[in-house]
């Protein structure tokens, strides 16, 4: 469909995936089954019950496990001869020199909180990288309302607007590509919420021994709302990210779709 130079020049690719949760766990997964050669996985937490109805690599024999250890073995099942490293670790400004940004084609953030959002974006364009952003995707059920703009033409997505907020303070004038959506459904008072209280359903986390993670902050228990999210919208802005990806090398290539 895209013909060899495409194809070869995907299997040469480096790229970053940054949370691999609802929306990044997905968009690793197209990667590797289009052929990317070489990805690299980097979230700090551990699969949770909760996680199995959106995430990829959660289900009922990985609760417990870190994602990116997860993750990567499905990774390698699908596609051995694909590159996978998995950094169980927090992206900040004090460890970005770890995940070595200049020699990645393309980052794709997915990552939830907003400060380490904000770095890894000015970490980008501090080093020439290209960045594919998804913005907020909890509490909304149309799949057909993602889109793909600039950051500052986005609207309706509360994560959005803090986004460019966040940017503006820190004098960032740059531009790239997101995937968000305007789709906001009401918040449920009455929906009983186990996650970060005593009754959390997660069992103890298994931690290996010199993983690097232990210190890494405990999700759940920070948050002031736990915001309810679905498979059909996650996924589909992860495989949208990931698309953006391959629609560039296409692009590269020298080849352009044919307009409607």
């Amino acid at each position: 469909m895209v013909g060899s130079e495409a194809v070869d020049m995907l299997a040469r690719l480096r790229v970053i995936v940054f949370g691999v949760g609802g929306v990044g766990s997905w968009s690793a997964e197209a990667l590797a089954r289009s052929g990317v050669g070489r990805i690299a996985i980097v979230d700090s937490d551990t699969v949770c019950v909760t996680n199995i109805n959106r995430q990829v690599q959660a289900t009922s024999s990985t609760i417990g496990k870190p994602k990116v250890e997860a993750l990567r073995d499905r990774l390698l099942a699908i596609n051995p001869n694909c590159s996978v490293t998995a950094f169980e670790q927090v992206f900040s400004k004090e460890n970005a020199d770890m995940f070595n940004l200049e020699s990645a084609d393309y980052v794709i953030d997915a990552i939830d909180s907003l400060t380490y959002k904000l770095d890894l974006i000015e970490a980008c364009f501090q080093k020439k990288v290209k960045i594919f952003s998804s913005m907020g995707m909890a509490q909304k059920l149309d799949p057909v309302q993602l889109k793909t703009a600039d950051i500052w033409d986005t609207h309706g997505c509360p994560l959005a607007r803090l986004v460019r907020q966040g940017l503006r303070k820190r004098g960032f004038d740059g531009h790239f590509t997101v995937v968000f959506s305007g789709e906001r459904l009401p918040l449920l008072s009455d929906m009983p919420v186990a996650c970060g209280k005593a009754q959390c359903f997660c069992p103890a986390r298994k931690r290996g021994a010199g993983s690097g993670a232990q210190d890494a902050p405990e999700w759940c228990a920070s948050k002031k709302v736990i915001n309810g999210s679905g498979v059909t919208v996650t996924a589909s802005a992860g495989m949208i990210l990931a698309g953006l990806v391959i629609q560039d090398v296409y692009a590269k290539a020298g080849l352009r779709a044919e307009e409607p």
